[in-house]
């Protein structure tokens, strides 16, 4: 097999999550897969060798193309022809969509309706990206070129208006936060295969430096790693709100020491541990 197959072997092997991505930003099956194809021009041009993480630079690669897309139809003031006003829930007539069923629950497909009608193009990106498919502040950073403090801001503020929009994120909420008091209880008490059942086959853990120094993971992958390093761990976490988001916070002697984002799906998709203090001066948190 040619070097050239084997890339488009692993391309395949993502289309189906990339075609995801571009659907939730563009809301066009039709754009979708146009905007899929030009990622794969793009990669069949890149640099292959340069590449550390090909699933994530096709995630950001889609997520540009997308946004490139979004600006020239604002531009234009279109719409793309083939959007019912409910594409966004509802398949065709006698169509089984899979991916749909897979990757949607009820209240991430009214979320998706809110995001579609009321982000402007950035938001959209850094929301669909990060709470949807857990990439980092700092990958998005280049993609939108704003600093990965100003990702955090777009994501914490986009997050709120999908909220405020819609009574069905407040009710996700609630379900999402019961998913991480669940995760907090497991890896107090060092219940490895529990942590499994809540974590994703593909959940992602980072840390930023501090963290690490206080003997975090710089980043881990998959669930049976993470499960790994939470098992017994989390003694003195206890559920909060970060940004308007459930998740935890390690207090000592009163103060806030350790951060944990979390993203939801229908199970734990991405886990980000934040102890710059610098950082965790710029969170909205509420404890308890």
């Amino acid at each position: 097999m040619s070097d050239t197959d084997l890339l488009a072997e692993r391309f395949e092997e993502q289309r189906q999550r990339l075609r995801a991505v571009a659907q939730r930003m563009l809301g066009s099956r039709t754009e979708a897969d146009d905007a899929v194809q030009d990622t794969w021009l793009r990669l069949s041009r890149a640099d292959v060798d340069g590449i550390e993480n090909l699933p994530g630079w096709l995630t950001t690669t889609v997520g540009r193309v997308c946004l490139d897309r979004l600006g020239s139809s604002a531009a234009r003031h279109e719409r793309p022809a083939d959007v019912a006003a409910d594409e966004s829930t509802t398949p065709g007539d006698g169509e089984v969509d899979p991916e749909r069923e897979a990757m949607l629950t009820e209240s991430v497909g009214r979320a998706l309706d809110v995001v579609l009608r009321t982000l402007g193009p950035t938001e959209r990106l850094v929301f669909v990206l990060h709470d949807m498919f857990a990439v980092s502040f700092d990958e998005l950073a280049p993609v939108v070129d704003r600093s990965p403090a100003a990702v955090r801001q777009i994501a914490s503020r986009a997050r709120r208006r999908v909220q405020g929009g819609s009574p069905a994120p407040e009710a996700d909420r609630a379900r999402q936060r019961g998913t991480v008091e669940a995760f907090l209880a497991a890896s107090r008490e060092g219940r490895f295969d529990d942590l499994l059942t809540l974590l994703d086959p593909h959940v992602v853990l980072r840390s930023d430096a501090a963290a690490v120094r206080m003997g975090g993971a710089g980043e881990a992958r998959g669930s049976a790693t993470v499960a790994s390093f939470f098992s017994g761990k989390a003694q003195g976490a206890v559920p909060a709100f970060v940004d308007g988001a459930p998740g935890a916070v390690v207090l000592v002697d009163g103060r806030t020491r350790l951060v944990l984002s979390f993203v939801v799906t229908d199970r734990i998709l991405g886990i980000e541990v934040v102890a710059d203090p610098e950082q965790i001066a710029g969170l909205d948190l509420i404890v308890g």
